[in-house]
């Protein structure tokens, strides 16, 4: 098990953001980025750290972006600290595992979310008005369905505190241009079709995910994490059951737990219980050891 990270603070580095998961150190022309073990629910942040999170983010982040690097380039420099700069050496104990050495990008202003299954805010959605953010879809769908084809679905980036709103594409390119949006779009696609397939043939069922993309030297790349338990719904092939929710491999179970409790999903949040967070911590692990191979 690696040790437990709550939030990291490195004299001598440039803090410039501390996110739900990620605190991010400017080195000037490129950025450090480090994956805690913190984990929201609800956009609030939880008390408590989830053992190994940081580690299995950044290892399935770094997984699917050598996997889709064809398609889109993306935002690494490197995940091995014994190349990053000097200035970050003295951290290295900590670093390892959990960091990436990444390209400084413009973000785009939107989130690309893709969804193949009918699910989540996209169930609610489709059973108040038969469609999901705008795209209408067949009647008789049951909750957790594949859909003939997977729909793009933008999101707005919130600030941290505040829910991300579902957007329309046309929304979208009123945001960003429409060169980057339909390019955001179709790479959101091609990315998502091919994990998929991959991930079937590993015993894993992705109904959706979302990325985020940014511009480097008039470039698009995607930036960020890619399709970990944090940013995507992972459920397992052989337990699939169209007509309810679905076991899964992701922050959903905890999710779930929060459903339970008397709280109105605003901080504070509530405390969790230990088997709540091993629990947790086992699904990531069994993500990150489904999809890529690696065993915490």
């Amino acid at each position: 098990m690696s040790q437990l990270v709550m939030q990291t603070d490195f004299p001598g580095l440039n803090l410039t953001a501390r996110g739900k998961v990620r605190d991010i150190y400017d080195l000037g022309d490129t950025l450090l980025m480090v994956t805690t073990d913190r984990i929201s629910a609800f956009d609030v942040i939880m008390n408590e750290p989830i053992p190994d999170k940081g580690f299995v983010l950044t290892q399935i982040s770094a997984f699917w972006f050598r996997q889709m690097a064809d398609i889109v380039p993306n935002h690494i420099i490197s995940t091995d600290v014994a190349e990053y700069p000097a200035v970050c050496q003295p951290y290295a104990e900590v670093l390892k595992g959990r960091s990436m050495w990444v390209r400084k990008a413009q973000p785009l202003a939107a989130e690309c979310i893709v969804r193949g299954y009918v699910s989540g805010s996209g169930w609610k959605d489709y059973k108040a008005n038969g469609s999901i953010c705008g795209i209408q879809l067949p009647s008789g769908l049951k909750e957790s369905d594949r859909l003939a084809e997977p729909i793009f679905t933008p999101s707005t980036k919130a600030e941290l505190g505040t829910h991300d709103e579902n957007i329309s594409f046309d929304q979208m390119v009123a945001q960003c241009g429409r060169d980057l949006a339909e390019q955001a779009r179709d790479y959101t696609l091609k990315i998502y079709s091919r994990a998929r397939d991959l991930a079937a043939g590993k015993g894993i069922i992705i109904a959706d995910t979302k990325f985020e993309f940014g511009v480097f030297e008039d470039r698009l790349i995607i930036i960020d994490e890619c399709m970990t338990p944090d940013s995507s719904r992972f459920w397992p092939q052989d337990q699939y059951q169209p007509g309810g929710a679905q076991p899964s491999f992701d922050k959903q179970f905890l999710r779930d737990y929060l459903e339970t409790l008397d709280w109105g999903k605003t901080a504070p949040a509530p405390p969790l219980p230990a088997e709540i967070i091993e629990k947790t911590a086992q699904k990531y692990r069994e993500a990150l050891h489904r999809i890529a191979g690696i065993t915490v």
